[in-house]
């Protein structure tokens, strides 16, 4: 086939471009045209005839074929085949570095090349390090292997020179038994021979037990290397196996580091010890113990002597210092462990017979101060407080309390009452009474935390001592909390309470500071004794037996310990009774013999009943149904209540009936609703401020969790109320004869008091002070009073049963009684002959006040003495209910 042929087909001449005919190949090759030199000047490996090596494979058909078949094939022989044979490794180095492009298959190999560079590296690199490192331990080796090869051959030099001797002295005639004896003696001085296996020995082991952790982990580097270079990426690598388990070795078991340090001392020891004994002439105990002296006191090896001893000496002293670092770590870690662990509160408390408060709340001062009280006869008492606060907080704030602890200690920790753990943390089985605070906020949410911790504290598996004390918000939930703690529980609801007082004390002027007098520990209070002398004694008797304490009632045995307040004359007090009195101390009192008392009639003989009441409640609390209730069963038929606050009036129905109360089943009292807000005086002086008979000034609702917002509120609206009653006062009646000028705000508010009563409900204990100067109002110090009862509870559990039915609507009560129910004008008394009139009307005085004191006198002493009584003075009675 010729190859000058326009209709060859395209694979003959793709043929004959690779194989060229036989006679092309012997032919001489001519000289390439002048119009090819382009070609020949063009370099080889070109941008252009690169990418131009596709069209010159298949040229066009449109290209005119060369004028001879000859040139042609030389043409592509010369230049065109000399692209297909394999470019050097400098071309292909170049061609990478320029980025030039590249024929397919050349450019797949290039990147081949390329991307298993930095590996073809890494492997070089490593073969290298390993031969080097052979290389180096086996010039060492060999070293260290001449040396005890000239190390032997030394010694048997030595063993043949004293051979030698031996035989030099046999032959100067010496004594057969001096030879023999001076031969061992010199044998014993120079000979190394006996033991030099055993040193050489000990030299080996202590150099292979020294290089077997640097092999090792070189044996975990390389497997670790080879597994992650092989795209094992779902197994874990060996050296984080390894470094995982030794982590939770140290961090879960407790002896974990310092066993670590001593292991390491002991092998820093052995090892040092092999090496020492090998490079010298001492036996094994004393290289030992040398070892030890390197390891304790790194600056021994300054009398080392010989390069052997001082290699082996400064790598044991140098090992010591690493484990005295070690050791100082470990201590001072240890050190500042347990100093932590004090400063956060995480050591157990070994008490016995405290009083446990688990919570922190705005009554933890009150409640802390009553129990100092009460400790005081002791001497002093332990108090621990458990909270979710950091321990040093609580300190703080607990030394900033203004009031003497009077020998009681307050010990703080950091922890959850809801946590067993916790619990145990505190001594909770040991504990003679526990205090559980409510928290600030929700009534619902503080309840239900209140139910969960009497759960932990019945769990305890050890038991419980002592009593619970709880404080509830909420007097629903109280029925469900003494579900689950039974007898063991007692529940003191701080919220219904202090509604209740508060309208006890608003109807009774002067009341809260009486109920301040009792239910704390700092003056007189309620206790429970059994006294056998006073068996078979009437009640009667029994009241004048006491002249340091005022019998209240008794706590009957037969009845299952129920306690009677205020019982009949004639009940005879039967064996196993305890008389319930109000006194001092517990140990202040004792029954004496009786007195000679006169006893004479009442000057009337029953109360007249008040007329209609008009009352504002200013603020909205979450009992509010509550307080309607008891008012409506107190007050005269046709009262009014007057509720002002910020609350709409479309949803205080919804509130009061979602609470329980029955708007058509009220029979006393008719309710006025106002909307308003009660700081703002535009919005106080639209309500007759001057016609109300008493006013309440809530601890609103919105601002309860805050004490210091709330007695703020209070104050602004005490001060606008009394503002605007002064005003709207006749001039007549602007006369004020007290220690205050009448043309002073002060003065003016004074002469509104006298007209209508206010009760402010008081969170913190600091306000009262500022109500107490200006005697402008009567104040409800809440958080102080549950605190109060709280401590009284905490002391003794058989006063919360007194204290309920001293707050509960049906039963016995505190009440303030005006003297003409006793006496007449200007009669002499005895403090016990007042008390025997009061017994005919079924009453228990247990103090008074004149007209001219401030504050009434619980618990009179000297009650045989007789004095003048005025019509104006007023006794504090325990009677029933009024239901007027």
């Amino acid at each position: 086939m010729s190859l000058d042929s326009e209709d060859s087909p395209s694979p003959s001449f793709d043929r004959d471009w690779f194989f060229p005919s036989p006679s092309f190949i012997h032919q001489s090759p001519p000289k390439p045209p002048k119009s090819h030199r382009r070609f020949s000047t063009t370099p080889k490996h070109s941008p252009d005839s690169i990418l131009s090596k596709s069209q010159s494979f298949r040229p066009s058909s449109s290209i005119p074929p060369p004028a001879t078949s000859k040139y042609g094939i030389l043409r592509r022989r010369v230049e065109f085949p000399r692209q297909l044979v394999k470019p050097s490794k400098q071309e292909q180095h170049d061609s990478f570095l320029d980025r030039k492009p590249v024929v397919p298959s050349e450019k797949k190999q290039s990147s081949e090349k390329v991307s298993s560079g930095p590996s073809v590296h890494r492997v070089r690199f490593r073969w290298n390090l390993t031969i080097t490192a052979a290389i180096v331990i086996t010039a060492l080796a060999s070293s260290v292997h001449k040396n005890f090869t000239l190390h032997k051959q030394v010694i048997d030099l030595q063993n043949q020179i004293l051979k030698l001797n031996v035989a030099l002295r046999a032959c100067n005639s010496l004594s057969n038994v001096d030879a023999s004896d001076s031969v061992m003696q010199e044998i014993d001085d120079n000979n190394y021979g006996g033991d030099n296996g055993l040193k050489n020995l000990a030299l080996i082991v202590s150099l292979t037990l020294l290089s077997i952790p640097v092999l090792a982990f070189k044996y975990i580097d390389f497997v670790s290397t080879s597994r992650s270079s092989g795209n094992i990426w779902d197994a874990v690598l060996l050296n984080k196996q390894l470094a995982y388990r030794v982590d939770v070795f140290l961090s879960v078991r407790p002896y974990a580091k310092p066993l670590a340090l001593l292991v390491a001392t002991l092998l820093v020891i052995c090892l040092g010890g092999l090496a020492m004994f090998g490079v010298t002439n001492d036996s094994l105990a004393d290289c030992l113990w040398l070892s030890w002296t390197f390891v304790a006191d790194s600056g021994n090896h300054a009398n080392s002597e010989g390069i052997g001893p001082r290699l082996v000496s400064v790598s044991i002293s140098f090992g010591g210092m690493l484990i005295f670092a070690m050791m100082l770590g470990l201590v001072s870690d240890a050190i500042s462990e347990k100093f932590d662990s004090l400063r956060k509160g995480r050591s157990k408390v070994v008490e016995q017979n405290h009083t446990l408060i688990l919570g922190w709340s705005d009554k933890l001062g009150s409640l802390l101060n009553q129990l100092a009280i009460a400790n005081e006869s002791l001497g002093g008492g332990i108090v621990v407080v458990l909270a979710e606060r950091d321990k040093e907080e609580m300190e703080m704030d607990i030394a900033k309390m203004e009031f003497d602890f009077k020998g009681t200690f307050v010990i703080c920790r950091s922890g959850s009452p809801l946590i067993l753990a916790d619990l145990k943390k505190v001594s909770v089985s040991k504990a003679r009474a526990i205090i559980v605070l409510a928290e600030d906020g929700n009534a619902d949410q503080s309840d239900a935390r209140a139910l969960r911790t009497v759960l932990s504290l019945i769990g305890v598996k050890e038991g419980l001592r002592g009593h619970i004390v709880v404080e509830l918000s909420d007097l629903d939930n109280e029925v469900l909390l003494k579900l689950v703690g039974g007898d063991l529980v007692e529940t003191v609801v701080a919220h219904d309470v202090i509604g209740r007082l508060m309208i006890q004390c608003a109807r009774q002027p002067g009341l809260a500071q009486i109920w301040e007098d009792i239910l704390g520990f700092e003056n007189c209070e309620f206790y429970i004794k059994r006294w056998p002398q006073l068996h078979g004694m009437q009640f009667e008797d029994i009241l004048i037996s006491f002249p340091d304490a005022i019998p209240c009632g008794i706590k009957v045995a037969s009845f299952g310990g129920k306690i009677i307040l205020n019982p009949e004359d004639s009940y005879v007090l039967q064996e196993g009774d305890e008389v319930l009195v109000i006194a001092e101390d517990d140990d202040s009192y004792a029954p004496a013999a009786l007195p000679t008392v006169w006893r004479g009639s009442l000057p009337k003989d029953s109360i007249v009943p008040k007329p209609a009441e008009r009352i504002l409640f200013c603020g909205w609390r979450r009992d509010m149904e509550d307080m309607i209730m008891v008012l409506d069963a107190f007050l005269a038929q046709g009262s009014e209540l007057w509720m002002f606050n910020d609350v709409p009036e479309k949803e205080r129905e919804k509130k009061l009936i979602d609470g329980g109360l029955d708007l058509s089943r009220l029979e006393n009292i008719q309710l006025v609703n106002r909307e308003g807000n009660t700081v703002i005086r535009r919005h106080l002086e639209s309500l007759p401020l001057q016609s109300f008979d008493s006013i309440l000034i809530l601890a609103d609702e919105s601002v309860e969790d805050s004490a210091m917002q709330a007695d703020s509120r209070s104050l602004a609206t005490l001060l606008l109320i009394r503002d605007i009653q002064s005003k709207r006062l006749p001039m007549s009646n602007q006369v004020h004869g007290g220690s205050f000028s009448q043309d002073t705000w002060i003065g003016e508010m004074q002469q509104a008091s006298d007209k209508s009563v206010i009760i402010s409900e008081i969170l913190d204990p600091r306000t009262k002070n500022l109500l107490s100067m200006s005697k402008i109002s009567d104040y409800v110090l809440s958080n102080e009073l549950v605190s109060m009862a709280l401590a009284m509870v905490a002391e003794d559990q058989q006063i919360n049963d007194v204290l309920k039915e001293l707050f509960a609507e049906e039963g016995n009560e505190l009440q303030i009684r005006q003297a003409d129910l006793y006496l007449f004008e200007g009669e002499e008394l005895s403090f016990y002959e007042v008390l025997l009139r009061a017994r005919q009307r079924r009453e228990i005085v247990i103090g008074y006040r004149v007209s001219d004191a401030e504050r009434a006198v619980i618990n009179p002493p000297a009650k045989s003495e007789r004095r003048r009584w005025s019509l104006k003075d007023v006794f504090v009675v325990i009677a029933e209910k009024e239901w007027e």
